[in-house]
């Protein structure tokens, strides 16, 4: 009777870890929500709270560069187009590229520092000087996200910093991703740049799928705390492009080994799509009226092991929903659940994992000032050695020219729309030798 009674207890304890580690899993799950979509037709390939409203972050950032090709299509401005860091652009905050007031730079360098860098900054000058004022833009962007059907979407900012009704859905997301491919073909580079070149800064794209996933093309990350890591990735294989929507990842490891993993089922069905059943078309999906989660506690609490910040890079194990070490949910798991966690990511989600970064081309030269009058910290790109020389030479003037950002986006073929200025682009990387830094440094 006593055995029976232990193995009783025992199984009880078990069945109740086990049941824990469901729930936990299950509101884990009710965090994030994730689309998988066929670009050329819209088709929908899975969908896992598609449609609830969701804080966008960074991905906002879309539907700037989404607004600023419209007004280019349209003629009301140009690549070459020049906009000016105005006091409320340098007053935002990082992730920034950290330019001083008054410094201008063309629309085409200022849409590669945006979709590589996420810079916060040139983003409202963008707003700016397209729009003519923050709101003026937003007002744009709420007419472009009307007009595509994006009827969960509401924009108050260029940059998807927190700010009250700026929300938008993985549904809408997927929406505006196949609207950018469709209607902008020429800008498609912009999206799959590996890295930008300022001066000697080098800035990698922090969507790291696009020198990790084979095939990976685009296109935009985010991160706030109230929405978790955010996503929208797209990749082409054997002539077939699929976007794959994350939002509310535990990091920005997770939320790239999660879309990697969307985007390998869909590869992976190939033409075989006719065999699972029809989700319809992401435009047809029903939105669901709900207040957007609030992940602030989850991504910025004081449990998490790495501050958090938009390249935070915590290991893909919490894709399964093992929680970080010190995490609140991993408070009480004994080392056998530990183990249990793990086994089930290694047979249920371990069938794709991202391979290490691969750098496969050199990074984009960007700079400051007119095309054709490129600033001099632009002419030192690749200097290296020599452009330290001789800022420490001039130490009273020492502006620091490679004082700016930190982060990079990779990348990948630079030369977008703007036919126009890449090659005035590349220019400057040629003529590496002069030398009068004028950029201000950067406060990430």
């Amino acid at each position: 009777m006593t055995f029976f009674n232990r193995f009783s207890r025992r199984a009880l304890i078990i069945a109740i870890a086990a049941a824990a580690l469901a729930t936990q899993a299950s509101s884990r799950a009710q965090a994030e929500a994730q689309l998988l979509i066929e670009a050329a037709t819209g088709k929908v390939l899975h969908a896992e709270n598609a449609t609830y409203p969701w804080y966008p972050a960074s991905v906002t950032k879309l539907m700037t560069a989404y607004t600023t090709l419209r007004a280019v299509k349209e003629q009301r401005i140009t690549f070459n187009t020049l906009i000016t860091m105005s006091r409320n652009a340098v007053a935002q905050q990082p992730t920034k590229m950290g330019f001083k007031l008054g410094t201008t730079l063309t629309i085409d360098n200022a849409l590669k520092m945006l979709m590589v860098k996420s810079a916060n900054d040139v983003a409202v000058a963008i707003a700016e000087g397209v729009g003519g004022s923050l709101e003026g833009f937003a007002d744009m962007m709420n007419a472009n996200a009307r007009r595509l059907g994006m009827s969960q979407s509401n924009f108050v900012n260029p940059n998807g910093l927190p700010a009250e009704n700026h929300v938008s859905s993985a549904r809408d997301l997927g929406i505006l991703a196949r609207a950018l491919i469709r209607e902008f073909p020429e800008a498609d580079s912009y999206w799959h740049i590996h890295s930008i070149r300022y001066g000697n800064r080098v800035m990698k794209n922090y969507n790291n799928l696009i020198d990790r996933y084979p095939g990976a093309d685009g296109m935009k990350t985010g991160f706030i705390c109230a929405s978790g890591y955010n996503v929208v990735a797209s990749a082409t294989r054997n002539g077939r492009r699929l976007i794959a929507v994350v939002l509310g990842a535990y990091s920005g490891a997770v939320r790239a080994q999660k879309a990697a993993q969307l985007l390998e089922r869909g590869f992976g069905s190939g033409g075989l799509t006719w065999l699972t059943p029809s989700l319809g078309t992401v435009d047809a999906m029903a939105p669901i009226d709900a207040q957007p989660p609030n992940l602030r506690e989850e991504m910025c609490g004081g449990h998490r092991r790495k501050p958090p910040s938009e390249d935070n890079q915590e290991e893909e194990v919490e894709a399964a929903g093992t929680p970080a070490e010190g995490s609140e949910a991993g408070n009480g798991q004994d080392a056998n659940s530990q183990a249990f966690m793990l086994s089930n990511l290694k047979t249920a989600a371990g069938k794709f994992v991202l391979g290490p970064p691969v750098d496969t081309t050199p990074p984009v030269v960007v700079f400051t000032g007119p095309a054709d009058r490129p600033d001099s910290v632009a002419q030192t790109a690749g200097g290296g050695s020599k452009k330290k020389k001789k800022v420490a030479a001039k130490p009273a003037a020492a502006k620091s020219s490679e004082a700016k950002s930190a982060d990079t986006k990779p990348s990948a073929e630079a030369k977008p729309a703007a036919a126009q200025k890449p090659a005035t682009a590349q220019k400057p990387a040629a003529t590496a030798k002069p030398a009068k830094p004028k950029v201000s440094s950067v406060a990430q």
